[in-house]
């Protein structure tokens, strides 16, 4: 059985832990070693994800099949970019799933998941940015409706960054 629903600070030891094992499987070949452990150290600590959950204007929703925690979700409504003219837009900025749990069609439902929480917040779209060579999400991105509309320099450490491209779904 597959659920989804929005994170509590249960489960913020659960969320680092798929956090980091989902951000390594398209990023372990790119990024060095150290600026890796030192960038899934600081963006899943229970610390950071405790200050996320609580922060009214952050949402994370979580996805499980037969109880067991297989993804998650973190968006953020009305969160502007430089790139987009409407207002009332949702970042989107993570949707992860442990890799035993591709091909299931899980990405999809907690991605529609996102889609109808914004258009219930009356927003105009969402945008958010994926690595360059992420392929399997940039397929993804795509075959759902998303646009690339810019490109942005993702910042993994102090003097390391990533191109990403900024994708936008216009409602």
């Amino acid at each position: 059985m597959i659920s989804i629903k929005k994170a509590t600070i249960k489960e913020v030891t659960d969320l680092a832990l798929v956090g980091k094992k989902a951000f390594i499987i398209p990023h372990k070949d790119a990024i060095p070693s150290k600026i890796m452990v030192n960038y899934l150290n600081h963006s899943f600590s229970e610390k950071t994800l405790l200050e996320e959950i609580t922060n009214p204007n952050y949402q994370y929703n979580l996805i499980f099949v037969d109880d067991n925690l297989a993804g998650f979700s973190k968006i953020i409504f009305n969160h502007k970019n430089d790139n987009i003219t409407q207002t009332n837009v949702t970042k989107m900025e993570r949707l992860y799933l442990l890799e035993e749990y591709y091909g299931l069609g899980l990405g999809n439902k907690l991605f529609q998941h996102n889609l109808h929480l914004a258009k219930e917040q009356n927003q105009n779209g969402i945008w958010l940015y994926v690595w360059i060579k992420n392929f399997r999400a940039l397929e993804f991105y795509k075959k759902v409706g998303f646009k690339k509309i810019a490109m942005y320099d993702f910042p993994i450490s102090e003097t390391e960054k990533r191109p990403n491209d900024v994708l936008y779904l216009k409602f």
